[in-house]
Protein backbone atom coordinates (compact mmCIF):
# COMPACT_ATOMS: atom_id res chain seq x y z
CA UNK A 1 0.00 0.00 0.00
CA UNK A 2 1.29 4.13 -0.44
CA UNK A 3 -0.57 6.54 0.15
CA UNK A 4 -0.13 9.90 -1.03
CA UNK A 5 -1.27 13.31 -0.88
CA UNK A 6 -0.78 16.64 -2.42
CA UNK A 7 -1.83 20.38 -2.25
CA UNK A 8 -4.93 19.39 -4.90
CA UNK A 9 -5.93 16.08 -5.77
CA UNK A 10 -7.99 16.01 -9.36
CA UNK A 11 -10.48 13.13 -9.35
CA UNK A 12 -11.82 13.58 -12.72
CA UNK A 13 -15.25 12.62 -11.09
CA UNK A 14 -16.37 16.42 -10.45
CA UNK A 15 -14.33 17.17 -7.58
CA UNK A 16 -10.95 18.74 -6.42
CA UNK A 17 -9.66 17.84 -3.11
CA UNK A 18 -7.00 19.73 -0.83
CA UNK A 19 -4.65 17.95 0.48
CA UNK A 20 -6.73 14.27 0.06
CA UNK A 21 -5.35 11.17 0.30
CA UNK A 22 -5.38 8.76 -2.00
CA UNK A 23 -4.17 4.69 -1.00
CA UNK A 24 -2.90 2.44 -3.83
CA UNK A 25 -2.46 -1.08 -3.33
CA UNK A 26 0.31 -3.24 -4.89
CA UNK A 27 -1.42 -3.64 -7.83
CA UNK A 28 -2.17 -0.02 -8.65
CA UNK A 29 -5.71 -0.15 -7.45
CA UNK A 30 -7.14 3.00 -5.43
CA UNK A 31 -8.45 1.08 -2.51
CA UNK A 32 -9.67 4.41 -0.26
CA UNK A 33 -9.95 8.20 -1.09
CA UNK A 34 -10.03 10.51 1.82
CA UNK A 35 -11.27 14.42 1.50
CA UNK A 36 -9.71 16.21 4.62
CA UNK A 37 -11.14 18.84 4.23
CA UNK A 38 -7.62 20.68 3.54
CA UNK A 39 -6.46 19.69 6.96
CA UNK A 40 -3.95 16.86 6.61
CA UNK A 41 -2.07 16.34 9.69
CA UNK A 42 0.78 14.05 9.65
CA UNK A 43 -0.07 10.54 8.95
CA UNK A 44 2.13 7.59 8.76
CA UNK A 45 3.44 6.23 5.37
CA UNK A 46 1.43 9.38 3.47
CA UNK A 47 3.71 10.79 0.86
CA UNK A 48 2.90 14.26 0.11
CA UNK A 49 3.42 16.44 -3.05
CA UNK A 50 4.07 19.74 -3.84
CA UNK A 51 1.52 19.99 -6.76
CA UNK A 52 -1.95 18.41 -8.56
CA UNK A 53 -2.59 14.54 -8.38
CA UNK A 54 -4.31 13.89 -11.56
CA UNK A 55 -5.15 10.47 -13.00
CA UNK A 56 -3.46 9.29 -16.08
CA UNK A 57 -3.27 10.59 -19.18
CA UNK A 58 -5.44 9.38 -21.94
CA UNK A 59 -4.35 9.81 -25.51
CA UNK A 60 -7.05 9.87 -27.65
CA UNK A 61 -5.33 10.23 -31.08
CA UNK A 62 -1.19 9.36 -31.44
CA UNK A 63 0.35 7.22 -35.21
CA UNK A 64 2.79 4.87 -32.44
CA UNK A 65 4.03 3.51 -36.32
CA UNK A 66 5.22 6.88 -37.47
CA UNK A 67 7.43 7.64 -34.80
CA UNK A 68 10.57 7.31 -36.54
CA UNK A 69 9.39 10.36 -38.74
CA UNK A 70 10.55 12.52 -35.39
CA UNK A 71 12.15 15.69 -37.02
CA UNK A 72 11.83 14.65 -40.21
CA UNK A 73 9.23 17.05 -41.65
CA UNK A 74 9.63 21.06 -41.87
CA UNK A 75 6.63 22.81 -39.88
CA UNK A 76 3.61 24.92 -41.03
CA UNK A 77 4.01 23.17 -44.62
CA UNK A 78 0.15 23.03 -44.52
CA UNK A 79 -1.49 19.60 -45.22
CA UNK A 80 -1.28 18.98 -48.85
CA UNK A 81 2.65 19.39 -48.35
CA UNK A 82 2.65 16.92 -45.03
CA UNK A 83 0.56 14.66 -46.89
CA UNK A 84 3.00 14.07 -49.40
CA UNK A 85 6.00 14.27 -46.78
CA UNK A 86 4.09 11.17 -45.46
CA UNK A 87 3.91 9.53 -48.77
CA UNK A 88 7.51 10.07 -49.80
CA UNK A 89 9.17 9.50 -46.46
CA UNK A 90 7.21 6.99 -44.17
CA UNK A 91 8.51 3.60 -45.53
CA UNK A 92 11.76 3.01 -43.57
CA UNK A 93 13.80 -0.76 -42.73
CA UNK A 94 11.21 -2.10 -40.16
CA UNK A 95 13.97 -2.41 -37.19
CA UNK A 96 14.08 1.11 -37.54
CA UNK A 97 9.86 1.41 -37.10
CA UNK A 98 10.00 -0.88 -34.11
CA UNK A 99 12.72 0.98 -32.63
CA UNK A 100 11.37 4.42 -32.68
CA UNK A 101 7.67 3.03 -31.48
CA UNK A 102 9.71 0.97 -28.63
CA UNK A 103 11.01 4.29 -27.31
CA UNK A 104 7.70 6.26 -27.99
CA UNK A 105 5.83 3.47 -25.62
CA UNK A 106 8.10 4.29 -23.42
CA UNK A 107 8.11 8.00 -23.42
CA UNK A 108 4.06 8.08 -23.52
CA UNK A 109 4.14 5.91 -20.36
CA UNK A 110 6.89 8.21 -18.78
CA UNK A 111 4.70 10.99 -19.34
CA UNK A 112 1.91 10.03 -17.45
CA UNK A 113 -0.15 8.34 -20.48
CA UNK A 114 -2.08 5.42 -19.18
CA UNK A 115 -3.64 4.48 -22.41
CA UNK A 116 -4.08 5.27 -25.99
CA UNK A 117 -6.09 5.27 -28.72
CA UNK A 118 -3.52 4.74 -31.31
CA UNK A 119 -3.93 4.28 -35.39
CA UNK A 120 -2.01 1.39 -37.45
CA UNK A 121 -1.71 1.21 -41.00
CA UNK A 122 0.14 -2.11 -40.79
CA UNK A 123 1.11 -4.67 -37.65
CA UNK A 124 4.64 -3.36 -36.57
CA UNK A 125 3.30 -1.92 -33.84
CA UNK A 126 1.39 -4.64 -32.80
CA UNK A 127 4.10 -6.63 -30.55
CA UNK A 128 4.74 -3.46 -28.36
CA UNK A 129 1.02 -2.69 -27.91
CA UNK A 130 0.20 -5.96 -26.65
CA UNK A 131 3.75 -6.03 -24.07
CA UNK A 132 3.00 -2.18 -22.96
CA UNK A 133 2.44 -1.17 -19.87
CA UNK A 134 -0.19 0.98 -21.84
CA UNK A 135 -3.62 0.11 -22.53
CA UNK A 136 -3.94 0.60 -26.42
CA UNK A 137 -7.04 0.76 -28.27
CA UNK A 138 -5.77 0.20 -32.15
CA UNK A 139 -7.66 2.08 -35.05
CA UNK A 140 -6.70 -0.13 -38.14
CA UNK A 141 -6.90 3.09 -40.82
CA UNK A 142 -7.81 2.28 -44.53
CA UNK A 143 -7.30 4.07 -47.54
CA UNK A 144 -8.67 4.44 -51.06
CA UNK A 145 -10.14 7.31 -52.67
CA UNK A 146 -10.65 5.53 -55.96
CA UNK A 147 -13.75 3.12 -55.64
CA UNK A 148 -11.90 0.49 -57.82
CA UNK A 149 -9.62 -0.01 -54.79
CA UNK A 150 -12.59 -0.48 -52.26
CA UNK A 151 -11.95 -4.19 -52.29
CA UNK A 152 -8.18 -4.79 -51.99
CA UNK A 153 -8.30 -1.77 -49.16
CA UNK A 154 -11.23 -3.42 -47.16
CA UNK A 155 -9.25 -6.45 -47.34
CA UNK A 156 -6.13 -5.39 -46.34
CA UNK A 157 -7.44 -3.79 -43.18
CA UNK A 158 -8.99 -6.75 -42.19
CA UNK A 159 -6.39 -8.83 -42.44
CA UNK A 160 -4.44 -6.28 -39.93
CA UNK A 161 -7.95 -6.05 -37.94
CA UNK A 162 -7.98 -10.00 -37.55
CA UNK A 163 -4.13 -9.68 -36.56
CA UNK A 164 -4.58 -7.32 -33.92
CA UNK A 165 -7.57 -9.17 -32.17
CA UNK A 166 -5.43 -12.08 -32.20
CA UNK A 167 -3.25 -10.08 -30.28
CA UNK A 168 -5.14 -9.31 -27.68
CA UNK A 169 -6.02 -5.88 -28.73
CA UNK A 170 -8.90 -4.29 -28.70
CA UNK A 171 -9.41 -2.81 -32.59
CA UNK A 172 -11.75 -1.67 -35.33
CA UNK A 173 -11.33 -0.69 -38.77
CA UNK A 174 -11.99 2.98 -39.49
CA UNK A 175 -11.76 6.13 -41.98
CA UNK A 176 -8.49 7.83 -42.56
CA UNK A 177 -10.23 11.28 -43.92
CA UNK A 178 -13.17 12.16 -45.66
CA UNK A 179 -10.31 13.00 -48.90
CA UNK A 180 -9.11 9.18 -48.41
CA UNK A 181 -12.15 7.03 -48.60
CA UNK A 182 -14.64 6.32 -51.36
CA UNK A 183 -18.22 6.20 -50.67
CA UNK A 184 -17.89 2.32 -51.58
CA UNK A 185 -14.91 1.96 -48.90
CA UNK A 186 -16.72 3.99 -45.93
CA UNK A 187 -20.14 1.35 -47.37
CA UNK A 188 -18.25 -1.62 -45.83
CA UNK A 189 -16.31 0.01 -42.93
CA UNK A 190 -20.21 0.82 -42.28
CA UNK A 191 -21.28 -2.47 -41.73
CA UNK A 192 -18.17 -4.42 -40.27
CA UNK A 193 -18.68 -1.24 -37.43
CA UNK A 194 -22.60 -1.98 -36.78
CA UNK A 195 -21.75 -6.11 -36.73
CA UNK A 196 -18.83 -5.10 -34.19
CA UNK A 197 -20.65 -2.19 -32.30
CA UNK A 198 -16.76 -0.97 -32.70
CA UNK A 199 -15.50 2.60 -32.04
CA UNK A 200 -14.89 4.81 -34.72
CA UNK A 201 -12.46 7.41 -35.87
CA UNK A 202 -11.80 9.64 -38.53
CA UNK A 203 -8.91 12.35 -39.39
CA UNK A 204 -11.65 15.29 -39.43
CA UNK A 205 -11.41 19.10 -41.18
CA UNK A 206 -7.75 19.65 -40.58
CA UNK A 207 -7.45 22.09 -42.97
CA UNK A 208 -9.26 24.43 -44.90
CA UNK A 209 -7.91 22.26 -48.22
CA UNK A 210 -9.96 19.78 -47.07
CA UNK A 211 -13.05 21.53 -47.48
CA UNK A 212 -11.76 22.81 -50.80
CA UNK A 213 -12.05 19.55 -52.19
CA UNK A 214 -15.38 19.21 -51.64
CA UNK A 215 -16.96 22.45 -52.36
CA UNK A 216 -14.91 23.32 -55.07
CA UNK A 217 -13.04 20.19 -56.45
CA UNK A 218 -10.11 21.76 -56.27
CA UNK A 219 -7.26 23.02 -54.26
CA UNK A 220 -3.74 21.23 -52.85
CA UNK A 221 -5.55 18.31 -51.76
CA UNK A 222 -7.16 17.58 -54.84
CA UNK A 223 -3.63 18.29 -57.05
CA UNK A 224 -2.14 15.57 -53.88
CA UNK A 225 -4.41 13.13 -54.94
CA UNK A 226 -4.03 13.63 -59.02
CA UNK A 227 -0.51 14.19 -59.66
CA UNK A 228 1.28 12.64 -56.32
CA UNK A 229 -0.51 9.45 -55.59
CA UNK A 230 -1.79 9.64 -59.81
CA UNK A 231 -5.24 8.45 -59.14
CA UNK A 232 -7.87 8.98 -62.00
CA UNK A 233 -10.11 11.40 -60.28
CA UNK A 234 -13.40 11.79 -63.25
CA UNK A 235 -15.41 10.24 -60.87
CA UNK A 236 -15.11 12.34 -58.42
CA UNK A 237 -17.85 15.62 -58.20
CA UNK A 238 -17.52 18.10 -55.31
CA UNK A 239 -20.56 18.20 -53.32
CA UNK A 240 -20.37 22.38 -52.58
CA UNK A 241 -20.54 21.27 -48.95
CA UNK A 242 -18.04 20.50 -46.38
CA UNK A 243 -16.27 17.48 -46.10
CA UNK A 244 -17.74 16.39 -42.66
CA UNK A 245 -21.22 17.82 -43.80
CA UNK A 246 -20.86 15.51 -47.19
CA UNK A 247 -19.49 12.14 -45.41
CA UNK A 248 -21.81 11.86 -42.11
CA UNK A 249 -24.42 10.30 -43.18
CA UNK A 250 -22.11 7.31 -44.60
CA UNK A 251 -20.67 6.76 -40.87
CA UNK A 252 -23.69 4.94 -38.55
CA UNK A 253 -24.99 7.25 -36.01
CA UNK A 254 -25.56 4.47 -33.60
CA UNK A 255 -21.37 3.64 -33.11
CA UNK A 256 -19.28 5.77 -31.19
CA UNK A 257 -17.21 8.24 -32.96
CA UNK A 258 -14.42 10.35 -32.32
CA UNK A 259 -13.26 13.32 -34.59
CA UNK A 260 -9.93 14.25 -34.80
CA UNK A 261 -8.12 17.74 -35.34
CA UNK A 262 -11.52 19.98 -35.97
CA UNK A 263 -9.12 22.70 -37.01
CA UNK A 264 -11.42 24.21 -39.62
CA UNK A 265 -14.74 23.14 -38.11
CA UNK A 266 -17.40 25.54 -37.56
CA UNK A 267 -21.05 26.46 -36.33
CA UNK A 268 -22.93 25.36 -39.37
CA UNK A 269 -20.44 21.84 -39.06
CA UNK A 270 -21.55 21.46 -35.73
CA UNK A 271 -25.27 22.10 -36.47
CA UNK A 272 -25.33 19.40 -39.47
CA UNK A 273 -23.21 16.92 -36.90
CA UNK A 274 -26.34 17.43 -34.48
CA UNK A 275 -28.81 16.58 -37.32
CA UNK A 276 -26.98 13.11 -38.52
CA UNK A 277 -25.94 12.11 -35.17
CA UNK A 278 -25.99 12.14 -30.69
CA UNK A 279 -23.53 14.69 -30.02
CA UNK A 280 -23.56 12.18 -26.68
CA UNK A 281 -21.81 9.51 -28.48
CA UNK A 282 -19.31 11.60 -30.40
CA UNK A 283 -16.06 12.97 -29.51
CA UNK A 284 -14.00 16.10 -30.43
CA UNK A 285 -10.55 15.17 -30.45
CA UNK A 286 -8.00 18.07 -30.17
CA UNK A 287 -4.13 17.99 -31.38
CA UNK A 288 -2.97 21.81 -30.79
CA UNK A 289 0.98 20.90 -30.99
CA UNK A 290 0.17 18.77 -34.26
CA UNK A 291 -2.12 21.30 -35.61
CA UNK A 292 0.10 24.36 -35.14
CA UNK A 293 3.05 22.26 -36.41
CA UNK A 294 1.01 21.52 -39.98
CA UNK A 295 -1.03 24.10 -40.31
CA UNK A 296 -0.27 27.16 -37.73
CA UNK A 297 -3.90 27.11 -36.53
CA UNK A 298 -5.46 25.90 -33.96
CA UNK A 299 -9.45 25.20 -33.77
CA UNK A 300 -12.08 27.40 -32.53
CA UNK A 301 -11.95 26.01 -28.85
CA UNK A 302 -14.28 28.29 -27.45
CA UNK A 303 -17.45 27.26 -30.22
CA UNK A 304 -16.91 23.86 -29.16
CA UNK A 305 -17.38 24.83 -25.56
CA UNK A 306 -20.69 26.97 -25.90
CA UNK A 307 -22.02 23.99 -27.91
CA UNK A 308 -20.96 21.79 -24.63
CA UNK A 309 -19.35 19.57 -27.10
CA UNK A 310 -17.66 16.21 -25.78
CA UNK A 311 -14.02 17.05 -26.08
CA UNK A 312 -10.77 14.53 -25.29
CA UNK A 313 -7.02 15.50 -25.98
CA UNK A 314 -4.03 13.62 -28.37
CA UNK A 315 -0.95 14.08 -29.50
CA UNK A 316 -0.97 12.86 -33.44
CA UNK A 317 2.44 11.12 -34.16
CA UNK A 318 6.51 12.85 -34.02
CA UNK A 319 5.79 13.22 -37.90
CA UNK A 320 3.76 16.35 -36.52
CA UNK A 321 5.03 16.78 -32.80
CA UNK A 322 8.33 17.28 -30.92
CA UNK A 323 6.54 15.19 -28.40
CA UNK A 324 4.27 12.82 -27.33
CA UNK A 325 2.83 14.39 -23.88
CA UNK A 326 -0.33 15.77 -22.65
CA UNK A 327 0.42 17.55 -20.49
CA UNK A 328 2.33 19.57 -23.35
CA UNK A 329 -1.33 19.93 -25.31
CA UNK A 330 -2.80 21.23 -22.31
CA UNK A 331 -0.10 24.01 -21.43
CA UNK A 332 -0.80 24.88 -25.31
CA UNK A 333 -4.37 25.47 -24.93
CA UNK A 334 -3.73 27.19 -21.84
CA UNK A 335 -0.97 29.46 -23.66
CA UNK A 336 -4.13 30.72 -26.10
CA UNK A 337 -6.88 30.24 -24.27
CA UNK A 338 -5.94 31.22 -20.38
CA UNK A 339 -9.88 31.57 -19.37
CA UNK A 340 -10.31 27.40 -19.80
CA UNK A 341 -9.84 26.46 -15.83
CA UNK A 342 -7.34 23.98 -15.48
CA UNK A 343 -10.20 21.74 -14.13
CA UNK A 344 -11.61 21.51 -17.49
CA UNK A 345 -8.78 20.91 -19.60
CA UNK A 346 -7.97 17.97 -17.23
CA UNK A 347 -11.32 16.56 -17.87
CA UNK A 348 -10.79 16.35 -21.54
CA UNK A 349 -7.20 15.19 -20.72
CA UNK A 350 -8.40 12.17 -18.25
CA UNK A 351 -12.30 11.90 -17.82
CA UNK A 352 -13.11 12.26 -21.49
CA UNK A 353 -10.93 10.56 -22.66
CA UNK A 354 -11.48 7.14 -21.03
CA UNK A 355 -15.05 7.58 -22.03
CA UNK A 356 -14.17 7.99 -25.92
CA UNK A 357 -12.13 4.79 -26.01
CA UNK A 358 -14.86 2.84 -23.36
CA UNK A 359 -12.04 2.34 -20.86
CA UNK A 360 -14.05 4.33 -17.93
CA UNK A 361 -14.54 1.68 -16.02
CA UNK A 362 -11.06 1.04 -14.53
CA UNK A 363 -9.73 4.77 -16.30
CA UNK A 364 -9.83 8.17 -16.46
CA UNK A 365 -10.72 9.08 -12.26
CA UNK A 366 -9.52 8.98 -9.34
CA UNK A 367 -12.00 6.56 -7.66
CA UNK A 368 -12.24 3.46 -5.41
CA UNK A 369 -11.42 0.26 -7.29
CA UNK A 370 -10.36 2.14 -10.41
CA UNK A 371 -6.72 1.63 -11.67
CA UNK A 372 -5.89 4.98 -13.55
CA UNK A 373 -2.40 5.46 -12.72
CA UNK A 374 -1.39 8.33 -10.60
CA UNK A 375 0.51 11.54 -12.24
CA UNK A 376 1.39 14.59 -10.29
CA UNK A 377 1.98 17.74 -11.98
CA UNK A 378 4.89 19.94 -10.53
CA UNK A 379 5.56 23.69 -11.14
CA UNK A 380 1.95 24.90 -11.16
CA UNK A 381 0.15 27.99 -9.95
CA UNK A 382 -1.36 26.61 -7.37
CA UNK A 383 -3.22 30.25 -6.47
CA UNK A 384 -4.34 30.03 -9.62
CA UNK A 385 -4.56 26.63 -10.37
CA UNK A 386 -3.35 26.75 -13.23
CA UNK A 387 -0.14 25.54 -15.63
CA UNK A 388 2.66 27.32 -16.47
CA UNK A 389 5.17 26.73 -19.17
CA UNK A 390 7.45 25.51 -16.31
CA UNK A 391 4.59 22.98 -15.18
CA UNK A 392 6.14 19.01 -15.75
CA UNK A 393 4.64 15.83 -15.22
CA UNK A 394 6.14 12.92 -12.42
CA UNK A 395 4.21 9.54 -13.00
CA UNK A 396 3.64 8.42 -9.77
CA UNK A 397 1.94 5.07 -10.00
Amino acid sequence: MRKFSAHYIFTGAGTVLKKGIVTVNDEGIITELIDTGGNLTEMASVEFYNGVLVPGFINSHCHLELSHLRNVFPEKTKMAGFLKRIWQLRAAEENIIIEAARKADLEMWKNGISAVGDVSNNNLTFKIKSSSKIHYYTFIESLGFSPDRADKAFDWSMNYFVEARNAGLDASVVPHAPYSISKKLFDKIYALAVKENSILTMHSQESLQEDELFRLGSGPIFKHLKENLQLDLSFFTPTGKSSIATILGWLPAENQLLLVHNTCTGEKDIETIQQERSLKNTWFVLCPNSNLYIDDRLPDINLFRRHQLNICLGTDSLSSNKQLSILEEIKTISSHFPQIPFTELMTWATCNGAKAIKISDWAGTIEKGKKPGINLIEGMDLHKLQVTPESKVRKLI
